[in-house]
Formats: C-alpha cells, sequence, structure tokens
C-alpha cells in the first residue's frame, strides 16, 4: 500500500515538473517570437529621431543622442508628399468598404446558419470555393471589368463590392460564430411572434459583436495597407493612399532613411491604435469561431 501511495506521488511530481517544463519552453519561444518581432520596430522608431549625420556616425541600434522630430515634421508639412491629405483617403478606403463588408457579410451568413433552404451546403461550399482563388488571378479582369464600367480613378472599385457579400472569409466566419448561438433564442422569439428579420437584428446580430470586431480589425488593417489597389485603380494624386505616399517617398529619398523611417512609423501608427482597441474582441472572436 506504501509503495503503491509512493509511485502515484513520484508519477504526480513528475507531472508538473513536466508542466512546468512545457510553461517555461512556452515562455522562451513566445518571447524570442516577440523580440524576433520588436526589433525591426525598435531601430524603425530610433532612426526616425536621428538626423541623417547621427545615423551616418552612430550604430542603428543605439538610442538617439539628440532626439528630433524634423524628420516627421517634413514628411507631414511637405507639400508634394501630402501625407495628411492621403492619411484621410486611406482612413475612408479602410472604414467604409470594412463597415460595408461586415454587414452584408452578415447579412449573408445568417441563413447559411439558422435557415433551412434547399441547396443550402452546397451553395455554402461553393461559396469556400472562391477562397482558393489567389487575388493575382482576378487582378487582370477586375481591372477590366471596372474600366468598361467607367469607374477607373475613384473610389466606386473600393467601395461599391463591399455592398455585396463582403467576401467569402468574413461570410465564414461569422457563420461559424452565429453556428455556436444557442438555437432556442430563435425558437423563443419566433413564439412571441418575431420574424427572421427581427430575429436577425436584435438576437443574432447584437450577440456577434466578438466576431464582428475581429473581421473589422482585419479588414480596417488590409485596406490600410494596400498599395496594390490603388496603384491599379487611381490615378490621381490627390486620390492616394497613405502606402502610395510612402512608396514615393522612398523613391524621392532612397538614402534619407531617417525621413524613410518617420514616414513608415506614421503609416503605422494607426494600424497599432486600432489593434489594440480590439485586441481582446479580436483574440475572443478568433477563439470562439474555432480557430484557436
Amino acid at each position: 500500500m506504501l509503495s503503491r501511495n509512493r509511485s502515484y506521488e513520484e508519477r504526480a511530481r513528475a507531472g508538473r515538473v513536466e508542466t512546468r517544463v512545457a510553461k517555461a519552453l512556452l515562455w522562451v519561444v513566445l518571447t524570442f517570437g516577440a523580440v524576433s518581432f520588436l526589433v525591426p520596430l525598435y531601430i524603425m522608431l530610433c532612426l526616425s529621431f536621428k538626423t541623417n549625420a547621427e545615423i551616418g556616425n552612430t550604430s542603428m541600434w543605439s538610442l538617439p543622442l539628440h532626439a528630433t522630430l524634423a524628420n516627421y515634421r517634413t514628411v507631414l508639412t511637405d507639400h508634394d508628399l501630402n501625407f495628411i491629405g492621403k492619411f484621410f483617403n486611406t482612413f475612408f478606403l479602410a472604414s467604409v468598404p470594412t463597415l460595408a463588408s461586415i454587414l452584408t457579410a452578415a447579412l449573408v451568413a445568417y441563413p447559411f446558419a439558422r435557415l433551412q433552404f434547399l441547396g443550402r451546403d452546397k451553395l455554402f461550399v461553393l461559396l469556400l470555393s472562391t477562397m482558393m482563388l489567389p487575388g493575382v488571378v482576378t487582378m487582370i479582369p477586375g481591372y477590366v471589368m471596372y474600366a468598361k464600367l467607367g469607374w477607373i480613378n475613384s473610389y466606386k472599385p473600393f467601395v461599391i463590392p463591399a455592398f455585396f457579400g463582403g467576401g467569402a472569409f468574413s461570410i465564414f466566419m461569422i457563420r461559424q460564430f452565429m453556428m455556436a448561438i444557442p438555437r432556442e433564442m430563435d425558437e423563443a422569439a419566433k413564439i412571441d411572434g418575431a420574424t427572421n428579420a427581427v430575429i436577425f437584428w436584435r438576437l443574432i446580430l447584437p450577440n456577434c459583436g466578438p466576431v464582428l470586431a475581429t473581421l473589422g480589425v482585419l479588414g480596417f488593417v488590409g485596406g490600410f495597407k494596400d498599395l496594390m489597389g490603388p496603384l491599379l485603380m487611381l490615378n490621381d494624386p490627390n486620390l492616394m493612399t497613405l502606402e502610395v505616399g510612402l512608396r514615393s517617398l522612398q523613391q524621392a529619398h532612397k538614402t534619407d532613411f531617417g525621413l524613410l523611417m518617420a514616414g513608415s512609423m506614421i503609416v503605422l501608427f494607426p494600424i497599432f491604435v486600432i489593434f489594440a482597441l480590439g485586441q481582446k474582441y479580436f483574440t475572443r472572436g478568433i477563439t470562439l469561431t474555432g480557430g484557436k
């Protein structure tokens, strides 16, 4: 009996040791990953506050000896770059299509998640199959279609398609989240005389906050960092976005690293703010939709 208890205690002790070792290894891996991502950001931030002379005479790892905002001032006040105007253009192209795509994706996902109709599963599989097409395949046909519609050099190619479903990925994420909501809510609402529209707007959609916030963060970041779309669809410099402005800055000041890093930090700052505000909902939305 004593030997049996002793062997049980030894196994329990060994299990606790293994758990501690696993946690320690996990922390090491996470710390290494975090440092790997933060090091380039640290270098960018340091260089953005240095003058060209200091960049040439000091290491890129060193903190600024005489920190200056001259690089940021130059980027923000340069009339040719027009970073402030490009910021509002970028914010519009990142926010309006994102809101439109989230709303329409929720409208499309609701029947797939909560209603029964003929061919529902086959239509959903067909919808998911569109995710297999890479963007480069539809780039030229899309440009030709928008050119024939007369939408080139306007924001219509970015805004109007967002009102037609929101994309297969968004529909899939919202559907998965809606399927986890108890169906007893629908049945109770129908007993009280609620229609499917009322159930969607008053019951289902308010409970989809985490996944909507997740898609909002992903959509905003994707729209804010989009370079190829504005380059392909827009010709007017007054309609261009920050990514295009950053590319112009790189071409005009190839060796002015402080200026380039300041422009990069200005472009990244709104993304940091949006992700920081939506991080809690982003993590919860990814978890609850099964994408752990």
